[in-house]
């Protein structure tokens, strides 16, 4: 029988490693190819990476799954690109060499800068426009202190001779030879700077942040005509089509596309985005509006709640504590703990999220005793993840949007030991689907459908399978302890700010 052979490309530009991978039309993985690269930490609580590096690995990641499918017979037809988000860089327009290392969404040097920013009350201007909270995560800070930290960088930029953008901008200004500086509408609403009702820079808020508009990327659309690579760049010339931010990605590869319906994606961080529909909803619990997608010009909006710390929680355990050797051997360590052990780690490594936003609390462990060992530590790290997940999922059901089932992907949704507790712990069921590589195949999709491959987001519904459902098991009572257990050593962890 006859097969379509007709492939897509996903460049998956994330926080530790760039990835490329080139699907089928029913989401198949053809190829896939991944390269780690190094974090750079110049002071407590920055967190940098060199733009050159990022370009690097993303180009050689996609020459790589290009030429394997090739090599199977497939046949690419468009570019989807997915991207850490709220990640900074400035390049300049005619050489396209960045002024500055990218200023990575983990970085925390903008706190004094946000402070100051509440403290003249200019917080709910920001709210009310962006869906954001001030905080130095998003993207608006990272701009001003490069433009700042390098001589003359503001008076070129008054000049126009450099460009803005978040990492997602930079690959397709590389991919096109700089005949593309664009965005699309889910990461420009990551920045600070950008009106989720207008749908569009806000003039205001860039004279707030000290940015100028001139520099930013036009906002498109998430499925459409964004550029074409140059030959020099993958080794062949292809429409780039598709472009989101990482969690909207794994929204949209994860079907998420009726009001009410929410994913968590367990990566570096964790993030969980809930479906909103066409209406922007307003949190009174801290979460973030933000735009999820905007297809053929109608917006898609979400509340989003964003964990700092997950998957670089179980990194730090292999990395700087030593505690196991691969990532994957947490789950049978975390097996052996006394599960009465009363052991809690707080993982501020660089602040706390959702719903608390303090940028300056730092990790703690609490509970510890002579008994406490290599296996509890552990536990205590994956329930982390978990206990932060039921926070946010009880924001939003305080926020009158309560979820009926919570949809899962990213690294540690492979950790089944992992998703018992958080389903034990948010009191919800938990699915895993059958395509983990949500985030990717969301970014492809979303080119499918630029490219006219597809014909509507309801494709995706059909394609998304579920894999293997985790519902609670544990007594309510036990699970009150836990989240009593865990909610104490998170105030402590705030007392301490």
């Amino acid at each position: 029988m006859f097969r379509d052979k007709t492939a897509i490309l996903a460049i998956d530009q994330g926080t530790t490693s760039s990835r490329a991978i080139v699907f089928s039309k029913s989401g198949e993985v053809i190829a896939l190819a991944q390269q780690e690269f190094a974090q750079i930490y110049p002071r407590p609580g920055w967190v940098e990476h060199d733009p050159e590096v990022i370009w690097a690995t993303a180009i050689a990641t996609a020459r790589k799954a290009l030429k394997e499918a090739r090599a199977k017979g497939w046949k690419p037809a468009c570019i989807g690109i997915t991207n850490q988000r709220e990640t900074a860089i400035i390049w300049d327009r005619a050489t396209g060499e960045p002024v500055h290392n990218a200023i990575v969404w983990q970085d925390r040097r903008t706190a004094r800068a946000c402070r100051e920013l509440a403290q003249a009350g200019h917080e709910a201007l920001v709210r009310e426009r962006t869906g954001l909270v001030l905080d130095p995560y998003f993207s608006a800070t990272k701009f001003a202190f490069i433009l700042d930290a390098i001589p003359g960088a503001r008076e070129r930029a008054e000049r126009g001779e450099l460009a803005f953008g978040t990492v997602d901008s930079f690959l397709l200004w590389r991919l096109t030879g700089g005949a593309a500086h664009k965005t699309d509408a889910s990461n420009a609403s990551r920045t600070s700077l950008f009106d989720l009702q207008k749908g569009g820079w806000d003039p205001e808020l860039c004279r707030l942040f000290n940015v100028m508009p001139a520099c930013l990327p036009e906002v498109c659309d998430n499925a459409g005509p964004f550029g074409t690579s140059r030959k020099d760049t993958i080794g062949e010339e292809l429409p780039v089509t598709g472009m989101a931010g990482d969690q909207q990605a794994a929204a949209i590869g994860q079907a998420c596309f009726k009001p009410g319906e929410v994913k968590s994606t367990y990566g570096t961080g964790a993030f969980l985005i809930m479906n909103t529909g066409s209406e922007m909803a307003v949190s009174e619990n801290r979460l973030l509006s933000t735009i999820g997608w905007r297809i053929n010009g109608k917006t898609t909006f979400a509340l989003e709640g964003s964990i700092l710390s997950a998957g670089a929680t179980v990194q730090w355990l292999r990395d700087g504590l030593g505690l196991f050797a691969k990532a994957a051997e947490i789950e049978s360590l975390a097996a052996s703990a006394d599960p009465d052990s009363g052991v809690y780690l707080v993982p501020a490594f660089a602040g706390l999220g959702a719903p608390h936003w303090a940028a300056d609390a730092r990790g703690t462990i609490v509970g510890l005793t002579r008994g406490s060992g290599r296996a509890e530590i552990a536990q205590a790290a994956l329930d982390a993840a978990a206990h932060q997940t039921a926070d946010l999922l009880e924001a939003m059901a305080r926020d009158g949007v309560p979820a009926a089932r919570l949809k899962v992907d990213g690294g540690m949704a492979n950790n089944n030991r992992f998703l018992q507790r958080l389903s034990d712990f948010c009191d919800a069921p938990v699915v895993r689907p059958v395509n983990t590589e949500t985030t990717a195949w969301g970014a492809a999709f979303l080119a499918g459908l630029g490219a006219g491959l597809f014909a509507s987001l309801e494709e995706g519904r059909k394609l998304w399978r579920a894999d293997r459902a985790f519902d609670p098991a544990m007594q309510a009572g036990q699970r009150d302890l836990q989240r009593a257990g865990w909610q104490k050593a998170v105030r402590q962890t705030l007392a301490g700010v």
